[in-house]
């Protein structure tokens, strides 16, 4: 199960990438939990696929970003991806560059909860 998970988060990424959102809502479990407990304007607790969609859609009307992803490491049913989000704020144009991890958890193949947790510091920074 562990490299089906693996695998099932490099295909999350790509698609990202893509905006490709088929595919990775194909991979959240219909109760899936997004977590970004950081004081920025898309933290919160999101739920569900309306809940993702919400997070991603508030997310990228703030910035424009790509995932550098760095190491993945798996143990058991979490993935932890540990790597760089890069972009642009929409708001004033700014650059960033900050560290971020993310940690995925599973149950049955599918993404049952998401946690980002990143630079704060440093986005807050870019969002000023």
């Amino acid at each position: 199960m562990t490299t089906d998970n693996l695998t099932t988060v490099e295909r999350i990424y790509d698609a990202f990438a893509r905006r490709d959102m088929d595919t990775i809502m194909a991979a959240m479990d219909h109760s899936v939990v997004i977590v970004q407990d950081a004081p920025l304007p898309w933290a919160g607790r999101y739920t569900g696929h309306a809940g993702l969609a919400e997070f991603l859609g508030r997310l990228l009307s703030h910035v424009e970003l790509r995932l550098d992803v760095g190491e993945l490491i798996t143990a058991g049913d979490h993935i932890v991806q540990i790597g760089h989000t890069n972009g642009r704020v929409l708001s004033n144009g700014k650059e960033f560059h900050v560290r971020e991890v993310h940690v995925w958890r599973f149950r049955g193949g599918l993404v049952t909860s998401y946690e980002v947790h990143l630079d704060v510091p440093r986005m807050l920074k870019a969002l000023s």
